[in-house]
């Protein structure tokens, strides 16, 4: 990691985490987020990005059974309870809500990685890897209007969900409230460790 970067955040995309064929630029972001997590710097992997930090540890991704698209409901583990980000999830009871677009599952973790969010459909909602990586399968970045957007594309995990686009969309709009009251406090919390991290470098 080059000096002057305080923090990683990788974003979701349609390949598989380890498909270097079809995406040949995921073997660079593979080794970037190993250097991350070597360094210490603060990593927030989403969908895909949480995928790749998995398989660049030594972890392993494959088609899932289930996919989930739409709304989805997760829970926190006992790791996840006392984690210093998902225990800054602000929801009224044990089930948190889940903005979600993933044929693709984590079915192996790497070496002392920690699973901090699951539900019956995915073991691995969320995990933490060392103090400060950090990846999840959800969506917490993207709101209703751009999923609106996504909801019109032909896509695979949409095929294979069963589900039409227009009715997950509908879900996400309708719950767009509550997914922004639980998952602002906790990314807010990301950012402030890469704020911490920078500010201890100076």
């Amino acid at each position: 990691v080059e000096p002057g970067i305080s923090g990683i955040l990788v974003l979701g995309g349609a390949p598989n985490a380890h498909d270097d064929r079809a995406a040949p630029w995921l073997a660079d972001v593979r080794v970037l987020l190993a250097d991350a997590v070597s360094a210490d710097v603060p990593v927030l992997g989403l969908c895909l990005g949480g995928q790749l930090l998995a398989a660049a540890l030594g972890g392993r991704v494959e088609l899932s059974p289930i996919t989930e698209v739409g709304l989805v409901f997760v829970e926190r583990t006992e790791a996840g309870l006392t984690d210093r980000l998902v225990s800054q999830l602000q929801v009224p009871g044990d089930r948190i809500p889940a903005t979600q677009w993933h044929q693709d599952h984590i079915t192996e973790l790497p070496d002392g990685a920690v699973v901090l969010l699951t539900n019956a459909a995915c073991r691995v909602q969320a995990f933490r890897v060392g103090e400060h990586a950090y990846g999840l399968q959800m969506h917490p970045e993207v709101d209703a209007d751009a999923f609106d957007d996504w909801s019109t594309e032909q896509d695979d995990a949409l095929e294979r969900s069963g589900r039409t686009g227009a009715q997950a969309a509908a879900e996400v709009r309708a719950e767009q409230g509550a997914l922004i009251s639980a998952w602002r406090p906790m990314i807010l919390g990301w950012g402030e460790l890469v704020w911490a991290y920078a500010t201890d470098r100076r």
